[in-house]
């Protein structure tokens, strides 16, 4: 990658859009990260077991925009895991927002969202706002510096009654 001792962000080579996903990861003490749907939606990934934080920042987070439910975290250092479906924003022809993208995350098996309307894209200390995008995108595991760690990753497509088989 030419950066010799760095590390990249993760980013999926196919594109998705309604899915489900289920990530495992483990972060060290201290350490932040986050998994992007359509590279733009973010899921916080961060050591917040006993890690006081804004409430939007920590693990399980919509980032920037809901906290989880319940702080569902293990302590740094063990392996931890979400299960998320993720349904796409859909647009107008002419680029307006038709409808808003929904997340549900279990953290560790617990519900920290349940279809929760995501106000826009990641957006770090601005309001969010949607712009027309495509009906897919990758998925992205944020390097933030730190040595976060994940495995035992699968993405499979949704398709509902509004998106007919490929």
């Amino acid at each position: 990658n030419g950066r010799e001792g760095k590390t990249v962000n993760l980013v999926s080579a196919p594109e998705f859009g309604d899915c489900e996903a289920h990530i495992e990861f483990c972060v060290p003490k201290g350490s932040n990260s986050g998994v992007y749907f359509q590279g733009r939606y973010e899921i916080q990934v961060l050591d917040s077991f006993e890690n006081v934080t804004y409430p939007d920042g920590q693990a399980g987070a919509i980032y920037g925009q809901f906290p989880p439910l319940v702080n569902a975290s293990r302590p740094a250092g063990q392996w931890q895991s979400f299960d998320i479906l993720f349904t796409a924003p859909r647009f107008q022809p002419d680029g307006a927002l038709e409808s808003p993208a929904y997340a549900t995350v279990l953290h560790n098996g617990v519900v920290v969202h349940n279809h929760t309307a995501l106000v826009g894209p990641m957006s770090f200390r601005a309001l969010p706002r949607y712009t027309a995008h495509g009906p897919k995108g990758p998925i992205l595991l944020q390097d933030h510096g730190d040595p976060v760690r994940y495995r035992n990753i699968w993405v499979r497509e949704l398709k509902g009654y509004d998106q007919p088989g490929e």
